[in-house]
């Protein structure tokens, strides 16, 4: 994704296309914020650190303060853009726990909704959305709070 995102950029694409295109929502030093491709809510991101590693406590400590501020960044952007009831946060690590990828782990946050629960998930393994991912890209880059420079 971020290789795809800075090849582009070498090709004449603008910085701006170039991450709406990878859906990156913002670049860190350690760590990037994107959109998740196959969203379980509108608005669900993922912080994902450059460096692989399969744990949080093998991840160096400067990602993983990055990580935790791109974490309350995130919340507050989410709380303010789409005025959930609850957010969740979580780190699956290992293939037992779900993780995609067991040697990187990522920091997935997504909105939630009293009630927001459906079957199509479950037993369908569809993702109902009532947003383009595109104008969620748009409206979290808008959000107050997500420039790298701000909150901290």
């Amino acid at each position: 994704m971020i290789a795809a995102m800075r090849w582009a950029t070498t090709q004449g694409m603008s910085l701006e296309d170039a991450e709406r295109a990878a859906l990156i929502v913002e670049q860190g030093e350690t760590c990037f914020v994107c959109l998740n491709r196959y969203p379980y809510s509108t608005g669900h991101v993922m912080i994902v650190p450059y460096l692989h590693s399969p744990s949080l406590a093998e991840l160096p400590e400067p990602a993983a303060l990055e990580m935790m501020r791109s974490a309350r960044r995130m919340e507050l952007a989410l709380r303010e853009t789409y005025r959930p009831d609850g957010l969740n946060m979580g780190i699956n690590m290992g293939q037992a726990a779900g993780a995609g990828i067991a040697e990187h782990l990522h920091l997935h946050c997504l909105p939630r909704w009293s009630g927001d629960t459906n079957f199509m998930t479950t037993t369908a393994e569809t993702r109902v959305l009532p947003e383009e991912l595109t104008m969620t890209w748009t409206r979290l880059r808008a959000a107050p709070g997500t420039s790298i420079s701000t909150l901290f």
